[in-house]
């Protein structure tokens, strides 16, 4: 079965199909010199890409994607809600494959080499952009310091969980306070998938993110 074929099984919108295989195709080819991503055949591909559907409908405006890695979430959503997307990696081999990734699709956007603690500080990319999304960078309240500020206010962070349980789901609520923001949906996004929205309210504080790497070892608010 064809990567285009794939991804119809997996729901892409048909207008974007064909820029979706494409990608794909980059991606699959660029996986065997750099690990891009754990997905290693257009099956895996497809599925990882479609993870990006559900929050297609929440994407409006400029995209950061913490993390990008192969560019999952962030090319699939720049292709089908045909927005800006910065793609942040701090990984220069990564960045490398990005940049070539949005030139070969035409997709408005840069790839920046470096870590969201620092990038998030430069006035050219703190509180710029209309959404953020990260995957696979840690705990929910780890993500939300790495994206929110990143945001404009009234931007939303798109956090994709797998199994939200109390405990995390009470962190999450108390650090988007102390981030400037309010969680205002969450959404089942297929088996225990979840999509979490966080809406930034005011300014984020300017002690955050904290120094490189502290957002992981001690995430705000969960104990």
């Amino acid at each position: 079965m064809s990567l285009a074929d794939e991804l119809a099984r997996s729901g892409a919108p048909p207008a974007a199909r064909d820029r979706l295989a494409h990608y794909a195709g980059l991606l699959l080819e660029a996986n065997r010199r750099v690990n891009l991503t754990a997905a290693r055949t257009p099956e895996a591909i497809a599925a990882q890409i479609a993870d990006a559907f559900p929050l297609a409908r929440l994407v409006r405006g400029t995209l950061v994607d913490v993390g990008a890695g192969g560019g999952l979430p962030g090319i699939p959503l720049a292709i089908v809600c045909g927005v800006s997307v910065t793609l942040l990696d701090a990984t220069a081999k990564k960045v490398a494959f990005l940049r070539d990734a949005l030139r070969e699709l035409g997709l408005e956007g840069e790839a920046v080499l470096g870590r969201a603690e620092v990038v998030a500080r430069d006035p050219a990319f703190r509180e710029r952009f209309s959404h953020a999304t990260a995957r696979a960078v840690g705990s929910a309240p780890t993500v939300m310091e790495l994206t929110v500020p990143f945001l404009a206010p009234g931007g939303t962070a798109l956090l994709q969980r797998g199994r939200v349980d109390d405990a995390e789901r009470a962190a999450m609520r108390d650090a988007a306070l102390v981030l400037g923001s309010e969680v205002t949906e969450e959404f089942a996004a297929g088996g225990e998938r979840r999509v979490v929205v966080v809406t930034k309210r005011e300014a984020t504080p300017l002690r955050f993110p904290r120094r490189t790497g502290v957002p992981q070892r001690r995430p705000l608010c969960l104990w």
